[in-house]
Formats: C-alpha cells, sequence, structure tokens
C-alpha cells in the first residue's frame, strides 16, 4: 500500500428501502433508492480497496452486524465499526477520533458521489502528505464530499447545518480563523435529490447488473 499508516474511513447506512436516499422514493420508490444507495455504496468501496492506497473501514448504521455490512466485510475484505449516535457532525468526529492517533492521515467519504475517483482519493492523500492539514472535496450543493485531515480537528464539525449550502463556506472560514491549513480537491456532484438523479443518469450512470450485498 501506498499510506499503510493512513486510514480510509467510509460512512455508510444499511440499504433498507425508507430508510436511505429518502429524496429520491418519489422518483424510483423505495427499494430502488435503496438498490441505487447499496450500488454506490459497493462501488465505493471496490474503488477504495482497488485504489491500493490505505486499508479501508466501513462505519456501519445502525449496526454492523446487519447481513448487508456482513456480506460487505467477506466481499471486500474491509474493517467494520459502529457508527455512534447524533447528527452528521458527531458521527464524522467519532470515527475520526477513533481512528486517531494509530492512523494517519485520515480521509473520510461517503457513499453519495459517483464521480469520486481513486485518483482523488490519491490526491487527498498526496496534498496531506505534502504538508496540508486538512483536504476538503467540495461538492456542486455547497457540503463536501471528502474530507481528509493529518490531525483532529472537532471544531469542524460541531453546530453545522448539514445539507445546507453553507457547510462548505462555513468549514473554510472556521479552518481559516484558527490557522489551519486547507485545500480543495477538484468539485464533484453529489447524487441525494431527483435533480442529480436526472444528471447522473444523463453522464451515463446506471445501476450495475453486477455482485452487491442483497438489499433486505
Amino acid at each position: 500500500m501506498k499510506y499503510p499508516d493512513a486510514r480510509l474511513l467510509l460512512l455508510s447506512k444499511a440499504p433498507d428501502p425508507g430508510q436511505v436516499k429518502t429524496r429520491l422514493i418519489p422518483v424510483i420508490g423505495a427499494v430502488g433508492a435503496a438498490e441505487l444507495y447499496a450500488d454506490l455504496l459497493c462501488s465505493a468501496l471496490e474503488m477504495a480497496v482497488n485504489s491500493g492506497l490505505c486499508p479501508v473501514d466501513l462505519w456501519c448504521s445502525p449496526t454492523m452486524a446487519h447481513p448487508f455490512f456482513q456480506q460487505c466485510r467477506q466481499r471486500y475484505g474491509v474493517e467494520l465499526h459502529a457508527q455512534t449516535r447524533g447528527d452528521l457532525g458527531r458521527r464524522m468526529s467519532h470515527a475520526l477520533e477513533s481512528a486517531s492517533p494509530s492512523s494517519q492521515p485520515l480521509v473520510l467519504i461517503g457513499a453519495d458521489c459517483p464521480a469520486l475517483s481513486a485518483d482523488d482519493l490519491e490526491e487527498a492523500f498526496a496534498l496531506l502528505d505534502q504538508g496540508s492539514e486538512v483536504v476538503l472535496g467540495p461538492a456542486d450543493d455547497g457540503g463536501y464530499y471528502l474530507i481528509g485531515m493529518r490531525g483532529l480537528y472537532p471544531f469542524v464539525f460541531d453546530n453545522v447545518p448539514w445539507s445546507t449550502s453553507t457547510v462548505l463556506e462555513l468549514t473554510q472560514t472556521r479552518l481559516s480563523s484558527r490557522g489551519v491549513k486547507w485545500q480543495c480537491l477538484v468539485p464533484h456532484r453529489d447524487l441525494d435529490t431527483a435533480d442529480d438523479y436526472h444528471a447522473w443518469l444523463e453522464s451515463g450512470g446506471h445501476v450495475r447488473d453486477r455482485f452487491r450485498p442483497r438489499v433486505s
């Protein structure tokens, strides 16, 4: 592995119908949304594991005992960890704190950005290796699809209006005000809304007919 002391953390939910990609349910139904999320998650896992950059941890909600996650562990050889309770910021902060200081640097992603590539991950780790303290992957909706850290900066995750267009700007402002050196990757589009879904289809996206753990 290129960065054996680093760690890639992937925050995930069990793809149970009605519990994931809820904004897409009016478009493709609860089962369709769950299957889409399962495909996105498996694609992210395959990409991360096949990149050969560093060990990969799958952070699971609501429980890592869910059969889907157990199949992911067997299929992709990743370690499973249980997410804590709380908002997105608390869950991200907990995952990063749990992985540090035994692993450095750390990069955290979700399964919502189908455009995220191994090259993006490699650039994030390279920037951290070259001295950046934080790396952000800007999402077109004003959030971020990736955050990487060398060290811990829990203030980044406190009292953030998640799922709004101000998340990235607020994060950058907080980092700059504390004198933390940060850099950004190229912007990508998350797949959350009906507009995102149709844009993804127009770009050639589809739920692939290949192995993925079964959606219950």
